[in-house]
Order: C-alpha cells, then sequence, then structure tokens
C-alpha cells in the first residue's frame, strides 16, 4: 500500500477493519491483501491482537469530542507507534515512502499505518474528517473524502433514510 498525503487509503482500511472487525488471522491477512497492503510475513493470532488493540485506540480517537482531544489520542498512538518515515523498494514495486521499519508483523504494521495515515488524513484535510454516520441507530466509521467536507452519513441509504425520517417528523408536526 502507497500511504498517499492525505492517509485516504489507511483510513478507508482501518474503517473497514472497525467497522467489520476480523475474526481470524487469516480474514485480516486477506482483506489487507485486497486492500493493497503487501504482506512479507505470516500472519499469527499475535498480529490479529495487536490489531484489535490498534483498532481500539483509533476507534477512540474517532469519539473524542473535540480536536485537543481528538490530537491527543492520535498523538499517543503516534508515540507508542514509534513509526517514522524511509524510502523502500519492496517486492519491486519502485520507490516510495513508508512510514515503517521493513519486515514488520502485521500487528505493529497496521498501528504504524493506521497512526500516521489518519494524523496525515486529518492535518491534511480537517480535524473533523473522520466520524461516524449522523444516522443515530449507525454507528459506522468513514472517512470524510468529499470535495466540500460536509459528509454527515456513511452511504446514501444512510443519508436518505435519514432524510424520510427528518420528512415524516416534519409532517406529523414533530421536528427532531
Amino acid at each position: 500500500m502507497h500511504l498517499n498525503p492525505y492517509g485516504e487509503e489507511v483510513v478507508n482500511l482501518a474503517a473497514d477493519l472497525a467497522n467489520r472487525r476480523p475474526e481470524t488471522a487469516d480474514e485480516l491477512a486477506e482483506r489487507c491483501r485486497a486492500a493493497g497492503l503487501v504482506l512479507e510475513r505470516p500472519v499469527t493470532p499475535e498480529d490479529l491482537d495487536r490489531t484489535q488493540d490498534a483498532l481500539e485506540k483509533w476507534e477512540k480517537v474517532i469519539d473524542a469530542t473535540g480536536d485537543d482531544e481528538r490530537a491527543e489520542l492520535l498523538n499517543g498512538m503516534l508515540a507508542e507507534s514509534a513509526a517514522y518515515p524511509r524510502l523502500t523498494d519492496h517486492a519491486g514495486s519502485g520507490w516510495h515512502l513508508h512510514y515503517r521499519d521493513d519486515r514488520q508483523p502485521l500487528g505493529a504494521l497496521l498501528f504504524q499505518l493506521i497512526s500516521v495515515g489518519t494524523a496525515l488524513h486529518l492535518a491534511g484535510r480537517g480535524m473533523h474528517r473522520l466520524r461516524r454516520c449522523a444516522v443515530t441507530e449507525c454507528a459506522t466509521i468513514f472517512a470524510d473524502t468529499s470535495r466540500t467536507g460536509r459528509q454527515r452519513y456513511c452511504s446514501q441509504r444512510c443519508a436518505n433514510r435519514d432524510a424520510v425520517r427528518r420528512h415524516r417528523a416534519r409532517s406529523t408536526g414533530h421536528v427532531d
């Protein structure tokens, strides 16, 4: 996976993993490969545990009540991951920048990528650009990569459901 300047690929992978947690090391490996991550070593149950830990911490960043709290929590993840940039040409894919040591186990790698990718995404696009869906009964996490930065829903389905709910409330005189 080539980490882009906005961290979009990484935060989308993190959201996918957080919204539907992998249950086995094999499932984690399959989903990471499907997202374009090159796996250089076998994925173990310890990698799954480390990934679950990273996702728990990442969800606290998502659910932070303000920018300062979000930054503090994310800075803690960055410090714990001890990620730093390095040039690499692994798998013969061409020189590119990675924020990790070579040959890290997947759990440590994901912790680093999620931390750095989230920091790049929020710093580059805005601190509000990572959230849960605005529909009360939907807890889906998404990265707002829209042009305007005003995305409130995880999907068009949730946007439509909320619009229908608001329309019905107005029709009956019950406005939220």
